[in-house]
Protein backbone atom coordinates (compact mmCIF):
# COMPACT_ATOMS: atom_id res chain seq x y z
CA UNK A 1 0.00 0.00 0.00
CA UNK A 2 1.30 3.35 -0.40
CA UNK A 3 0.44 6.56 0.69
CA UNK A 4 0.77 10.47 0.02
CA UNK A 5 0.62 12.01 3.12
CA UNK A 6 0.74 16.50 2.45
CA UNK A 7 1.50 18.84 5.40
CA UNK A 8 2.14 22.45 5.42
CA UNK A 9 -0.99 24.49 4.37
CA UNK A 10 -2.72 27.12 6.04
CA UNK A 11 -3.46 31.12 5.94
CA UNK A 12 -0.94 33.69 4.91
CA UNK A 13 -1.63 37.25 3.55
CA UNK A 14 -1.38 38.11 -0.28
CA UNK A 15 2.15 38.49 -0.78
CA UNK A 16 3.25 36.05 1.65
CA UNK A 17 4.97 32.96 1.61
CA UNK A 18 4.10 29.26 2.51
CA UNK A 19 6.07 25.95 1.92
CA UNK A 20 3.85 22.22 1.48
CA UNK A 21 5.55 18.85 1.41
CA UNK A 22 4.63 15.60 0.29
CA UNK A 23 6.23 12.33 1.64
CA UNK A 24 5.64 8.77 0.06
CA UNK A 25 5.71 6.05 1.86
CA UNK A 26 4.85 2.08 1.17
CA UNK A 27 6.11 -0.76 -0.69
CA UNK A 28 7.63 2.03 -3.53
CA UNK A 29 10.24 0.47 -5.97
CA UNK A 30 10.56 3.43 -8.22
CA UNK A 31 9.17 6.90 -8.58
CA UNK A 32 9.02 8.74 -11.28
CA UNK A 33 7.29 12.02 -11.57
CA UNK A 34 5.99 13.45 -8.65
CA UNK A 35 4.09 16.77 -9.05
CA UNK A 36 1.32 19.36 -7.37
CA UNK A 37 -2.04 20.41 -8.77
CA UNK A 38 -4.77 22.17 -6.78
CA UNK A 39 -8.68 22.64 -6.95
CA UNK A 40 -10.05 26.20 -6.12
CA UNK A 41 -13.55 26.63 -5.18
CA UNK A 42 -16.24 26.01 -8.11
CA UNK A 43 -13.38 25.17 -10.44
CA UNK A 44 -11.67 22.06 -12.01
CA UNK A 45 -8.51 20.39 -10.49
CA UNK A 46 -5.33 21.97 -12.61
CA UNK A 47 -1.77 21.07 -12.70
CA UNK A 48 0.38 23.56 -10.81
CA UNK A 49 4.26 22.29 -11.16
CA UNK A 50 5.83 18.78 -11.98
CA UNK A 51 9.13 17.17 -11.39
CA UNK A 52 10.87 14.10 -13.06
CA UNK A 53 13.28 11.97 -11.11
CA UNK A 54 16.35 13.90 -12.58
CA UNK A 55 15.17 17.27 -11.80
CA UNK A 56 13.53 18.49 -14.81
CA UNK A 57 10.53 21.22 -13.79
CA UNK A 58 7.48 22.48 -15.33
CA UNK A 59 5.32 25.00 -14.15
CA UNK A 60 1.49 26.42 -14.76
CA UNK A 61 1.98 29.60 -16.20
CA UNK A 62 -0.25 31.39 -13.02
CA UNK A 63 2.50 30.16 -11.08
CA UNK A 64 5.76 30.99 -13.20
CA UNK A 65 8.38 32.41 -11.23
CA UNK A 66 6.34 32.87 -7.95
CA UNK A 67 6.33 28.31 -6.79
CA UNK A 68 9.47 26.07 -7.03
CA UNK A 69 8.90 22.75 -6.98
CA UNK A 70 11.71 20.67 -5.35
CA UNK A 71 12.35 16.72 -4.63
CA UNK A 72 14.56 14.28 -2.29
CA UNK A 73 14.89 11.40 -4.05
CA UNK A 74 16.27 9.61 -1.13
CA UNK A 75 13.31 10.66 1.17
CA UNK A 76 10.75 10.06 -1.30
CA UNK A 77 8.94 13.80 -1.14
CA UNK A 78 8.25 16.58 -2.80
CA UNK A 79 8.21 20.55 -1.81
CA UNK A 80 6.55 23.45 -3.42
CA UNK A 81 7.83 26.60 -1.93
CA UNK A 82 5.02 29.34 -3.15
CA UNK A 83 6.11 33.28 -2.99
CA UNK A 84 4.18 36.03 -3.83
CA UNK A 85 1.27 34.32 -3.10
CA UNK A 86 -2.02 35.80 -4.55
CA UNK A 87 -5.80 35.48 -3.31
CA UNK A 88 -6.03 33.74 -6.73
CA UNK A 89 -3.95 30.91 -5.38
CA UNK A 90 -6.87 29.90 -2.79
CA UNK A 91 -7.23 26.43 -2.97
CA UNK A 92 -6.91 22.95 -2.02
CA UNK A 93 -3.71 21.42 -3.18
CA UNK A 94 -2.97 17.63 -3.91
CA UNK A 95 0.42 16.27 -4.61
CA UNK A 96 0.78 12.89 -7.07
CA UNK A 97 2.95 10.51 -7.71
CA UNK A 98 3.78 8.50 -11.04
CA UNK A 99 5.71 5.25 -9.16
CA UNK A 100 6.28 1.50 -9.25
CA UNK A 101 5.48 -0.94 -6.24
CA UNK A 102 6.59 -4.13 -5.47
CA UNK A 103 3.62 -5.65 -6.56
CA UNK A 104 2.31 -3.84 -9.81
CA UNK A 105 3.61 -1.78 -13.10
CA UNK A 106 3.30 2.54 -12.67
CA UNK A 107 0.43 3.87 -11.58
CA UNK A 108 -0.89 7.34 -10.63
CA UNK A 109 -1.36 7.91 -6.36
CA UNK A 110 -2.25 11.27 -4.59
CA UNK A 111 -2.14 12.48 -1.69
CA UNK A 112 -5.58 13.62 0.56
CA UNK A 113 -4.96 17.35 -0.13
CA UNK A 114 -3.64 20.44 2.19
CA UNK A 115 -5.93 23.88 2.46
CA UNK A 116 -4.12 26.76 1.22
CA UNK A 117 -5.75 30.21 2.05
CA UNK A 118 -4.72 33.45 0.54
CA UNK A 119 -6.60 36.53 2.48
CA UNK A 120 -6.04 39.90 0.52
Amino acid sequence: QVQLVESGGGLVQAGGSLSLSCAASGSIFRINAMGWYRRAPGKQRELVATITGGGNSNYADSVKGRFTISRDNAKNTVYLQMNNLKPEDTAVYYCNAVLTTAYSGYAVYWGQGTQVTVSS
